[in-house]
C-alpha cells in the first residue's frame, strides 16, 4: 500500500525493494554512452538470456524500447500489423507516427489476432496495397485482462508472416512466463525482438530492456542515441533492474492470485459488468462500469485507487505493493459500491 491507500491503478506504481535500494548505492558504474557501464552490460546480458536472444541494449522506458524496434525493423510507409487495442497503438501518445510507419489493425478482443488475418494483410500487398514490413504482438495483452499468447497461438501468426520480422511487446513477459509456466524464451522464440519493462510488476524503478540479434541492436543503440535514450553511469538503476531478474519474477504468481480474487468480488457485485474471473491468468481485472467517476470516488474514500483504461472500462492492477489485506479492504470497497 502506498501512503495508506491501496493503490490498483497500476504495476507502475511498485516502489524498489530494499534490495534494489542497496544494490542502487552500491553498484559499479561506467559511462554508458562508451559502452563502459559494467552494471548495465550485465543487465544487458542478463536480460538476453533470460529471453534467448543475442543481446540486450537499456533504454528508460517501454515506450523507447516499442519505438526503437518499429524504427530498426519496419521502413517508413510500410505497414505494422497490430491488435487494434495495443499499447503501441493506444497508449503511446501516437508515437509510432514519429517512425514514419502505418498501422494495420486487428481484432483482438480476446488478447489476440488470428493468423488468417495477418496472411490477407500480406496477400493484400499484391493487390496494390501498402506493404507489410512488420508484425507487432503484446505479451501479455493489457486491454482484454493481461491475457497470455499461447505458444500454438504465436507460432501459427510467426507462420503467417511468411518472413516478416516481428516484435514483441513483452512489457509483462514475465507474468506471461508465470501464468503459463512457459520460459519466456520459448515465447521470445517467436519474435525476432523483445522488450521487457522492469518498472511494472517487478519492481524496479525505471527502465526497460530491448533485445534482438547484435547485427539489429547495433542500429537499436544508434536508434536509441537519436531518441534521447543515450545515459551515462546508468549503472545506478540498472543494479535494480538485476534484482528484478534476480528475485521478483517468481513472485508474480501472488499477485495473479490476488487478481482473481478481486475479480471473483467484481464478478458477484456487478454480474454484468463482462468480468470473467476464469479468463484472469496474471494481474490484470478489466470490467464495464456505467459510471466510473461515481465509482472511483467511492473508492477512494474507502482507501482505494483504481483507473479506466477506456470509456466505462475500469482497471484494477495487482501488484507487489499490495497484499492480502489491501485486497480484502478493496473487496470490501467494491462490495459497498454502486
Amino acid at each position: 500500500m502506498s501512503d495508506g491507500l491501496v493503490d490498483l491503478r497500476s504495476d507502475t506504481v511498485t516502489r524498489p525493494t530494499p534490495e534494489m535500494r542497496r544494490a542502487m548505492a552500491h553498484a559499479e558504474v561506467g559511462d554508458d554512452g562508451f559502452g563502459e557501464d559494467p552494471t548495465v552490460i550485465a543487465l544487458e546480458e542478463a536480460y538476453a538470456a533470460r529471453v534467448g536472444k543475442a543481446e540486450g541494449l537499456f533504454v528508460p522506458s517501454g515506450v523507447m524500447a516499442n519505438q526503437i524496434a518499429l524504427r530498426t525493423l519496419c521502413a517508413p510507409g510500410q505497414l505494422v500489423v497490430a491488435g487494434r487495442r495495443q499499447h503501441l497503438v493506444i497508449y503511446e501518445e501516437g508515437a509510432a507516427a514519429m517512425a514514419g510507419v502505418q498501422l494495420h489493425l486487428l481484432e483482438d478482443e480476446d488478447g489476440s489476432f488470428s493468423p488468417e488475418a495477418v496472411r490477407w494483410v500480406r496477400e493484400a500487398a499484391e493487390n496494390h496495397q501498402p506493404e507489410p514490413g512488420l508484425v507487432c504482438v503484446e505479451q501479455t495483452h493489457m486491454p482484454s485482462g493481461g491475457r497470455v499468447w499461447s505458444l500454438d497461438a504465436l507460432g501459427a501468426v510467426r507462420d503467417a508472416a511468411g518472413g516478416l520480422p516481428i516484435h514483441m511487446d513483452g512489457a509483462r513477459l514475465f507474468n506471461a512466463e508465470v501464468a503459463s509456466g512457459v520460459p519466456a524464451s520459448a515465447f521470445a522464440a517467436c519474435a525476432t525482438t523483445v522488450m521487457s519493462c522492469l518498472s511494472k510488476g517487478l519492481c524496479a524503478p525505471v527502465g526497460s530492456v530491448l533485445a534482438g540479434p547484435a547485427d539489429l541492436m547495433v542500429e537499436a543503440r544508434l536508434t536509441r542515441h537519436r531518441l534521447g535514450g543515450g545515459m551515462r553511469q546508468a549503472g545506478v538503476v540498472a543494479a535494480a533492474g538485476l534484482v528484478a531478474l534476480d528475485s521478483m519474477v517468481e513472485r508474480l504468481a501472488e499477485d495473479h492470485a490476488r487478481a482473481r480474487r478481486l475479480a471473483l468480488g467484481v464478478a458477484e457485485r456487478w454480474p454484468q459488468s463482462d468480468c470473467r474471473p476464469e479468463k484472469v491468468e496474471t494481474n490484470i481485472v478489466v470490467f464495464r462500469h456505467p459510471a466510473p467517476d461515481r465509482l472511483f470516488a467511492h473508492l477512494r474514500a474507502e482507501g482505494v485507487l483504481a483507473d479506466t483504461i477506456a470509456p466505462g472500462t475500469v482497471r484494477l492492477v495487482t501488484h507487489h505493493d499490495v497484499d492480502d489485506a489491501g485486497i480484502e479492504r478493496a473487496l470490501k470497497a467494491l462490495a459497498s459500491a454502486d
